[in-house]
């Protein structure tokens, strides 16, 4: 085991393929991109029929959804830098039975999106099992990219982590080591004096840090204090200006350190009182600025007029 594990690491870092030119370290001006999350075909009624231990046998809704949600972005002027789908790609646990399925029918219904926006797969816990294994990391990372990278984009440093490896990894012990030593190579260089400093620092994960304040109760939707504590302290440390999810179904979040936590409502099956939707997320040089708006309203109308403003500025 020991061994396969270490050949799956020499393979692992591999760049965001699309967003890695020279050029995005050098900031250009306001644009947006998309944050979406939990599209998790099949849950919708694997929830209604109380049963979601199980993979839901039917996902059509989903499908549906987040073919609404692409066509959607693609019509929106101008055009989003990227969309991020941070985790929960699919219900269904890695080795259950529909998740092939699941997999194929989601791609599908994605390979609709504009060539021109790259999407950013996020790994979740129904992505990678609630206690992952180097078999279901290996898994994820050929079906959708790896589990944990960077990217730069219009001089905006991007980090994409694998929050399952935070809040269970005992039976993947070194994979957590492995991303725990690559992140600390990334936030120190982010904030060295090295030459260009990104503008901002964004981190993508699907497990929030926190629902509404930092100091809140250990809870299944959250990441444990010791380990939410150590990641606030060192993403403020680093700079990082905002920290996106999804994994809560519903919009939650907060403000801490002057560091967003941003917690984004599902393209699929909603938990709360929140609309199937997405998050347009717009970047100025001074701030970060976003809104949840559902998929009723992006396809009808766009983003909001004042959003749009910011980015001809």
């Amino acid at each position: 085991m020991a061994e396969s594990v270490d050949v799956f690491l020499r393979a692992k870092h591999r760049a965001f393929s699309g967003l890695t030119e020279d050029a995005e370290r050098e900031w250009t001006g306001p644009f947006c991109f998309i944050q979406a999350a939990d599209p998790q075909l099949g849950l919708m009624k694997a929830w209604r029929d109380g049963d979601c231990d199980g993979g839901g046998d039917e996902w059509a809704e989903e499908v549906e959804l987040t073919k609404q949600a692409v066509e959607a972005v693609n019509q929106l002027r101008p055009r989003p830098r990227f969309m991020v789908l941070c985790g929960d790609l699919v219900h269904a646990m890695p080795d259950t039975p529909f998740r092939e399925g699941q997999e194929r029918d989601l791609k599908a219904a994605l390979k609709g999106a504009d060539p021109s926006i790259p999407l950013v797969f996020v790994s979740g816990n129904h992505d990678l099992g609630n206690t992952p294994t180097p078999s279901t990391v290996e898994q994820f990372c050929s079906a959708w990219g790896d589990d944990y990278f960077s990217f730069w984009v219009g001089g905006v440093l991007c980090l994409v982590l694998n929050s399952q490896l935070f809040y269970d990894a005992s039976a993947c012990p070194q994979l957590k080591e492995a991303q725990e030593t690559w992140l600390e190579e990334q936030l120190s260089r982010a904030s060295s004096s090295s030459t260009p400093k990104p503008k901002h620092i964004l981190v993508f994960q699907h497990i929030p840090l926190y629902l509404k304040s930092p100091d809140e109760e250990d809870d299944y939707f959250n990441l444990q204090r010791v380990v939410r504590q150590n990641l606030l302290d060192r993403f403020k440390k680093a700079g990082v200006k905002a920290v996106f999810s999804g994994h809560y179904h519903r919009n939650a979040g907060g403000c801490h350190g002057g560091m967003d936590m941003v917690v984004s409502s599902a393209i699929g099956c909603q938990l709360g009182n929140d609309t199937h939707g997405v998050r347009v997320v717009v970047v100025t040089a001074d701030n970060i600025i976003h809104r949840y708006h559902s998929l009723e309203q992006l396809r009808a109308r766009g983003m909001d007029e004042d959003l749009r403003k910011l980015l001809q500025a």
